[in-house]
């Protein structure tokens, strides 16, 4: 491992990340899901800082346990960090395309987009594709969803809520 390059390494923390998803979507990488802020490789250290969707998110010790357990192997010489910082927000801005894909696949709709025509935010169902839904609870079964309801389907879903600095 003397001979890898930061460059390298940086690379190897990447794709291992790529491989970490959310507890509670399995579906999604924490790096699709938007919470990768920065890699950083010294001479001694690999530190990974990450941004929480939410600041009390009960699944934050699980995901430190699993992004430590995911670089173990890239390097044995290097101390790990893996922090969780504040200071940037999340934002729903933050989810790759790749992660709103991956979230519809698992039933949670990708946060609204919202319609400047209107001042309204549209919700397409991911079953059906229909933006004929409206908000059935704000509140889901995690801080960062809501409840919704298909009119056209006729499902409930649930969807992630739009978070973002310029609302």
């Amino acid at each position: 491992m003397h001979n890898v390059s930061a460059e390298e390494l940086t690379h190897q923390v990447l794709k291992a990340l790529q491989k970490v998803h959310d507890p509670e979507i399995s579906t999604v990488s924490i790096v699709d899901l938007g919470m990768l802020e920065a890699i950083e490789i010294t001479s001694d250290i690999i530190r990974v800082k990450l941004v929480p969707t939410f600041l009390g998110c009960p699944a934050l010790e699980i995901i430190r346990q699993n992004v430590e357990s995911a670089l173990k192997s890239i390097s044995e010489e290097k101390t790990l960090e893996i922090l969780f910082i504040y200071h940037v927000p999340w934002t729903s801005d933050r989810i790759s395309e790749e992660g709103r894909v991956r979230l519809k696949e698992f039933g949670i709709a990708p946060p609204p987009r919202f319609l400047t025509e209107t001042g309204s935010w549209e919700v397409d169902c991911p079953y059906c594709d229909s933006p004929y839904t409206t908000l059935e609870n704000l509140f889901g079964l995690t801080a960062c969803r809501s409840i919704l309801y298909c009119r056209s389907c006729k499902n409930p879903f649930e969807a992630m809520k739009p978070m973002s600095i310029n609302m």
